[in-house]
């Protein structure tokens, strides 16, 4: 992950993910199975034996070379279900390689659960794994298979699946800008779909692949400061963004408001205007063409801010939906009083004991906050405690041993004595060489 994601920020909050695709539609066998797998990794855990750990791990990476699609499932499921309630990093920071090629070979040939399952898990992993050059491997030999999906627009899980993966690879592994502007146009097309040479019809997405779809965009322009912008680029994204606040769906109009909120935070649609009149000939057209730049940007903010305002004062009719309905007026009067004001959104989420405590003050973290506690589901609080790619950007300060079960303290406690006696007898031999040289150098 590059240097500015570092820069907190947050992901909006619309579309569902493929995880909310997958619970209604799995079996009772499934269920089981991953429970069962998740006992035995706790069972494993709890007798302080990390080779049982890593046989009940080896299990389900062996359960992936199998011909039957229904035990590829059932293995998937089991390792997403143990990403998210451990933190796995000392068991599969040699075996990365392998999972992830099994986790393409799923995408490239499984059912659509099996795919959604291994967008999921190869997502959990890069998170597991944190930035740096395993995780830039995980995007680059990753992407190519969901860059397909997304091109051949497969069932919307898959979509959502492969949108959500690309988004999250991408945030952990890419090293440069060039990377990230390469997942981001993938994702745009999928937002605003035109027409190519070989293509006859301009596909159009549903509410909830497009509302997933703003989002992992949003997600990924976190990454992107201020500095790395030009207005005349970004005015054709953002001029649509703000139509989608006029769209029927709810999750869509949320999904746009936090885009273009963090569009205003990022301030990419100013336009300098404090420059000298230009009067030679040869420039007087460069100058204005941006002068009518900066009125039309003026006039797109004058729009998305009466369209923000309305939405946070929208009345609910018959049959609304109240609770969306209120939390569509909070976020947009924030937004509101955000473009107004300059008044950031703060959060503030207690992770562990006293101290453990993740805030956010901008719309950059609250973006980035949101996206990654939606894609982690009931793993964000094991991460947000044990995993420091969290840590670095949130700024994240975690005692570990208050946040230890009484299990895991023993352990922590065991190692530290066994480091403690090691560098004792280290010290001692180092003690009794020196000794011996002297008394070689006296008496030899």
């Amino acid at each position: 992950m590059g240097k500015s994601k570092r820069n907190k920020g947050g992901r909006g909050g619309g579309g569902g993910g493929a995880d909310d695709q997958l619970d209604g539609g799995s079996d009772a066998n499934s269920v089981a199975s991953m429970s069962t797998a998740l006992s035995e990794l706790q069972l494993a855990q709890a007798t302080e034996h990390v080779s049982s750990q890593e046989f009940v791990l080896d299990k389900y990476i062996d359960d992936l070379y199998e011909k039957r699609g229904s035990t590829r499932e059932k293995a998937l499921g089991a390792l997403v279900d143990a990403f998210e309630s451990f933190l796995l990093l000392g068991l599969v920071e040699n075996k990365y390689v392998t999972l992830l090629s099994q986790f393409t070979n799923s995408i490239k040939k499984g059912s659509i659960k099996e795919v959604c399952l291994a967008c999921r898990a190869i997502g959990l992993l890069a998170v597991t794994l944190g930035a740096g050059s395993s995780s830039h491997e995980i995007m680059d030999e990753s992407r190519p298979q969901l860059l397909r999906i997304l091109q051949t627009w497969p069932d919307a899980p898959k979509m959502i699946s492969a949108l959500d993966c690309l988004a999250v690879v991408t945030f952990v592994g890419a090293t440069d800008l060039a990377e990230t502007q390469f997942s981001m146009k993938a994702i745009w097309d999928v937002i605003h779909p035109k027409s190519g040479s070989n293509v006859g019809i301009v596909r159009k997405p549903k509410p909830p692949l497009l509302a997933a779809a703003v989002s992992a965009w949003a997600f990924l322009l976190t990454t992107v400061g201020s500095s790395r912008r030009n207005t005349d680029t970004w005015k054709e994204p953002i001029t649509f963004l703000s139509s989608l606040l006029e769209a029927e769906d709810r999750a869509v109009r949320i999904a746009a408001g936090e885009a273009l909120a963090l569009c205003f935070e990022l301030k990419l649609l100013d336009v300098s205007s404090n420059e000298e009149p230009v009067v030679d000939s040869d420039t007087r057209e460069t100058s204005g063409s941006k002068n009518q730049l900066f009125l039309n940007m003026q006039a797109l903010k004058a729009k998305i801010s009466g369209l923000v305002y309305n939405l946070s004062m929208e009345a609910g009719g018959r049959g609304a939906d109240k609770k969306n309905l209120n939390d569509q007026r909070d976020l947009f009067q924030r937004i509101s009083d955000f473009i107004k004001s300059g008044e950031c959104p703060e959060e503030s989420i207690r992770i562990s004991g006293k101290n453990g405590i993740l805030r956010v003050t901008s719309w950059r973290e609250s973006i980035q906050l949101n996206y990654l506690r939606r894609f982690l589901g009931r793993g964000f609080l094991k991460h947000a405690q044990d995993n420091d790619l969290l840590h670095d950007i949130f700024d994240i300060k975690i005692d570990r041993v208050e946040n230890m079960s009484t299990t895991e303290k023993k352990i922590f406690r065991s190692e530290e004595e066994k480091g403690r006696a090691l560098k004792l007898n280290k010290e001692r031999r180092l003690a009794q060489e020196r000794k011996q040289n002297i008394l070689d150098e006296q008496y030899g």
